[in-house]
């Protein structure tokens, strides 16, 4: 009875939230980015650390993989990847955040914590423990969430990656069909174990939500390793009509470190900066034993990718025929920023959203961290500012 009792009490920080904010959420599209842009520079405002075992609403705060900004209300929500089975008894859950940028920087104090809100399976029904790993959230132009989930091909039976559209209270209201090559046998297709989709935004317009494979599927090459990369893909859907409409190949990197125990490279977060085919691309190297990022082992960089000219790959299912990558076009790639240069210690990044514009015009960038709910990580927050400009 306590326990129950304590839930109701923690989740009712959202009908308080509510009645602060009073209308749902609401996305402002931006109609003004149909032709191409380019970062032309970057530069870092500030960092805010939430220690690892920090309570809000009766829930741990932690496990932030993904950021979204609510225009319209000035605040952010914020996904925890806690799949409801830790020893808490904490339930599938999004945090509404307030970031104050208004000096134009990011310093202690600034981030506040204001709601959290409960994610359901179906109606009112809660997920059963383990039976989902949220990864992305985005916030769409009617007022809907959308969120992703990698799945689990080690679970008997194995529970298939989604993405799915939520109302402002946590319950479903669709589901985006994924295509069959994403859905994993266990063995040699579909999405590798913790290796799906990460990363979920919209595009200026609202129109288009866009995802990426976090590596590559089984059929479509090797995972990520020292000594070479691997090819993931970048999945486009009609956010009104919910259906695939492109894809893409982009080329993940090599562990930025070698590890004798464990390492990872890929796609944590792909954020469109128009509506011609540009984004920003977050890719994390972590590496066990690792010394970059801060003595940390996470190496995360942003590029700025372009479609144009790529190949479509939405109607080939496999990327490796005999062996060997069939012939394709993956989208270009630049390196925009390094956390590495920073100099201080980067936890596991994972979320990155637009945040409001400065008064120079300048966009600025949101980034947060999934700790993992490990005592010997932390909960991060990082704002750059973008120079964002249209491509003579």
């Amino acid at each position: 009875m306590f326990r129950v009792l304590h839930r109701r009490l923690a989740l009712s920080v959202v009908v308080a939230l509510a009645l602060l904010l009073a209308l749902p959420a609401v996305a402002a599209p931006n109609s003004e980015d149909g032709e191409a842009k380019t970062v032309v520079d970057t530069e870092f405002l500030g960092e805010v650390i939430i220690p690892t075992g920090t309570i809000f609403g009766g829930t741990e705060i932690g496990g932030l993989s993904s950021i979204t900004f609510d225009r319209g209300r000035g605040v952010y929500h914020a996904l925890s990847d806690d799949q409801g089975n830790r020893p808490s008894d904490d339930p599938v859950r999004y945090y509404t955040v307030g970031i104050d940028l208004d000096d134009g920087a990011l310093d202690d104090g600034d981030v506040t914590f204001v709601g959290v809100t409960q994610l359901f399976e179906n109606k009112k029904i809660p997920f059963a423990p383990g039976g989902l790993d949220p990864e992305g959230f985005t916030l769409g132009s009617e007022g809907f969430f959308f969120m992703s989930s990698e799945g689990n091909i080690f679970a008997d039976p194995i529970i298939d990656p989604f993405i799915r559209r939520y109302n402002h209270n946590g319950r479903v209201t669709a589901d985006l069909p994924i295509p069959t090559k994403y859905i994993p046998n266990g063995t040699d297709w579909g999405v590798r174990f913790n290796l799906a989709f990460e990363s979920l935004n919209m595009t200026p317009d609202g129109r288009q939500v866009v995802t990426a494979g976090e590596g590559a599927l089984f059929q479509d090459g090797p995972a990520s390793s020292f000594e070479a990369g691997s090819l993931a893909r970048i999945l486009v859907y009609d956010a009104a009509k919910h259906l695939p409409m492109a894809e893409f190949v982009y080329e993940v990197g090599p562990w930025a470190e070698p590890s004798g125990i464990f390492g990872v490279n890929g796609i944590v977060e792909v954020l469109p900066i128009d509506d011609a085919g540009t984004s920003l691309v977050m890719e994390r190297s972590f590496s066990v034993g690792g010394v970059l990022g801060g003595g940390t082992g996470n190496v995360v960089s942003i590029y700025e990718v372009s479609a144009a000219g790529a190949t479509d790959v939405l109607g080939i299912d496999a990327l490796y025929d005999g062996g060997s990558p069939i012939a394709l076009t993956p989208v270009s790639k630049r390196l925009v920023f390094a956390f590495d240069d920073l100099g201080i210690p980067i936890d596991n990044i994972e979320g990155m959203t637009f945040g409001p514009d400065l008064p120079d015009g300048r966009r600025t960038l949101v980034i947060v961290s999934d700790n993992n709910f490990n005592p010997t990580q932390f909960t991060q927050f990082i704002v750059l500012a973008a120079d964002i400009q249209a491509v003579d």
